[in-house]
Formats: structure tokens, C-alpha cells, sequence
């Protein structure tokens, strides 16, 4: 859990890297040359995932404004980057900021100690991260895409102990990469 993964993989890397708030790549994001974008289905899960043991009112409003940045996603999906950008700075940022300051107050309400404080914590210590999407119009709001992508290989992956080589393995992942690439070109 120190990063040091993340750190080898990604070494000398440079621009934006959407992933959920794990500790390990902040050593990353220190020097500037990588910059952090949050995963809003991250944020989403943990409401969502108290909201289907026991709806309140908060994880329902909290879902319901999420939602609305999702709607607008939908929207402007395949549109140039610069419009992406021009349309999200005009629509998703104002529902941004006043989340911000609704979740801010709610937790002023909240016991410091329940779930839901929790979950709406985990969103405001990744705020910034996940305000992200809205200041570069290639930046998704989530990352969906890359995780759908790698999902073949996490539940083939019993599946794939007796490749019978290095080399196996090697084929096995130019293959997966391959129609990986086709898939998310239609």
C-alpha cells in the first residue's frame, strides 16, 4: 500500500491520471508532472452503496446531483474537447460549487462518525481531483472506460494461471490489448 507500483509502472509519465483516491499514487501527483483526476463512479459507489441499504434523504440528494453531472455527460458524449470543456465550465461547474457547499453544511448536521459522514468525506478530501473533468474537455467524469477495459482480464484471470510460458502471457496481453483497442473503436 506504499505506491510503489504505481510509482515503477508509471515512471516518467506525464499529464492526467483518473483513477479512485488510492494513497499509493500521491507520490505521484507531488512534482506537477502528473496531474490527479478523481473518478466520480468511485464517489457515486459509496452513496449509492449506503442509499441501497437505507435511503435517507441525504444519500438521495446527494445521488440526484451526481446525477445531473452524469445527464450532462450524456450530452455533450463525442462533441469536440473544446466544447466539452465550454459546455461543462458553463453547466457541471455551478452544480459543482453548489454541491460543494451543500455536502459542506450537511456535514455539519451529520455525526461525525456515520456512514454517510464518511462517504461525503471521501468526496470533499478529493474535491479538487474531481473538479477535474470540468477544466479539460478530454478528462472523463470517471473512469468507466479504462475499468470496463481491464474487466475481461480480472475475471479471466484463474483462467489464465497456465498459459504454459512467459511468452503465453505476453500473447495472452497483445491479444487483450488488441481487442481492447478494437472495442472502444467500435
Amino acid at each position: 500500500r506504499q505506491g510503489l507500483h504505481p510509482q515503477t509502472h508509471l515512471e516518467g509519465f506525464t499529464g492526467v491520471l483518473q483513477a479512485d483516491a488510492y494513497g499509493g499514487y500521491d507520490k505521484l501527483y507531488t512534482d506537477g508532472s502528473v496531474i490527479e483526476a478523481a473518478c466520480w463512479a468511485h464517489a457515486r459507489r459509496k452513496v449509492y452503496d449506503l442509499h441501497a441499504k437505507k435511503a435517507t434523504p441525504t444519500t438521495t440528494e446527494i445521488l440526484r446531483r451526481i446525477g445531473e453531472l452524469y445527464g450532462i455527460e450524456a450530452q455533450i458524449r463525442g462533441q469536440p474537447q473544446t466544447e466539452r470543456q465550454r459546455i461543462r465550465q458553463r453547466q457541471a461547474k455551478p452544480l459543482l460549487v453548489e454541491l460543494e457547499v451543500w455536502l459542506r453544511n450537511r456535514l455539519l448536521t451529520l455525526s461525525t462518525q456515520s456512514e454517510t459522514t464518511k462517504a461525503i468525506n471521501y468526496m470533499l478530501n478529493q474535491w479538487h481531483a474531481l473538479n477535474y473533468y470540468c477544466e479539460d474537455g478530454v478528462a472523463e467524469i470517471d473512469n468507466n472506460i479504462a475499468e470496463n477495459a481491464l474487466r475481461g482480464c480480472c475475471l479471466g484471470r484463474k483462467n489464465f494461471l497456465f498459459l504454459g510460458s512467459d511468452s503465453g502471457g505476453e500473447r495472452a496481453a497483445a491479444m487483450h490489448s488488441l481487442i481492447g483497442t478494437a472495442k472502444m473503436n467500435g
